[in-house]
């Protein structure tokens, strides 16, 4: 028996709100690996890893927000727990390698590719997981070719993502990269759902879906990964540089790899000279006079 699915079971308020939720956490999570690479070394690891969590908790919650307009006519839907949080774990762990590795090899066209494609199948396998959580009285089935091209696009989107948050350093910019990743990743999520089929069992009876509800998981789902979000929000506010970038932003100088910033100058005399460099100078021959 076929099931019938509306993914927009409240209109357009899932889609609009899943879409401001993704867009935040990119939002965020781009501006943080941003501030990572001009920062030092013993901060870059912390910039990162929060602009990790964001993303990952942004498209998390994006998704089950989306979730929210989700139903099956013929049959009640009910979400296993352990699987549901597992999928936030992949998407922050799977997003973290590809943003650290970003993080600390700078543009280059091998790091850009290897983080990209990890991170966009990170995306994707949390909204995979995420829906293998889902219980009801049947079974789901997919069509390859739609499901192949939403990997595509989360692959796509988080390479192009990858490379503006190291690439362009305007706030306006920066938000324009945010929006278009907000929109990748809802589009990533709306096709693998339109690669959904439901087959109900012949026997499905109303209410005998296992798991908790979808009202019933709100809370836990929702709140805390808002919250955390919030969070990052007011780090992020306190701290100019992420929220403006830098003005001066030194272009990459020959041999070394956009995104990557330039090395401090440090003064060779004064009082913040580095004492090494006295040992390096070149001295000039002192002339002796005879008295």
């Amino acid at each position: 028996m076929q099931g019938t699915i509306d993914g927009f079971s409240y209109g357009a308020v899932t889609p609009v709100a899943a879409f401001l939720m993704a867009c935040l956490g990119a939002a965020l999570g781009l501006r943080c690996t941003t501030r990572s690479l001009r920062t030092e070394r013993s901060f870059k690891a912390g910039w990162l890893a929060l602009g990790a969590t964001s993303i990952g908790s942004g498209i998390w919650t994006m998704h089950f927000i989306a979730m929210m307009g989700f139903s099956v006519e013929e049959a009640p839907i009910g979400y296993d727990k352990a699987i549901t949080f597992a999928s936030l774990a992949v998407a922050i762990v799977m997003v973290g390698v590809g943003i650290f590795l970003v993080g600390y090899r700078g543009a280059t066209p091998m790091a850009l590719v290897t983080g990209g494609t990890i991170t966009g199948l990170g995306v994707a396998t949390m909204h995979y997981l995420g829906m293998a959580g889902m219980r009801l009285d049947g079974q789901f089935e997919y069509d390859t070719i739609t499901v192949t091209l939403s990997v595509i696009i989360a692959v796509s989107a988080s390479t192009a993502a990858l490379w503006a948050a190291v690439s362009i350093h305007g706030f306006l910019p920066s938000l324009g990269a945010a929006v278009v990743m907000g929109v990748a990743v809802s589009g990533m999520h709306y096709t693998g759902m339109a690669a959904l089929r439901v087959h109900l069992h012949a026997a499905a009876l109303p209410g005998t879906a296992g798991g908790d509800t979808p009202t019933g998981l709100l809370v836990p789902m929702l709140i805390g990964p808002a919250c955390f979000l919030l969070v990052a929000g007011v780090v992020v506010m306190f701290d100019p540089l992420v929220v403006m970038g830098t003005p001066d932003w030194e272009d990459a100088a020959p041999g070394r790899a956009l995104g990557i910033p330039a090395q401090r100058q440090v003064p060779r005399f004064g009082t913040h000279a580095d004492p090494a460099s006295f040992h390096s100078q070149r001295r000039d021959p002192v002339e002796h006079h005879d008295r």
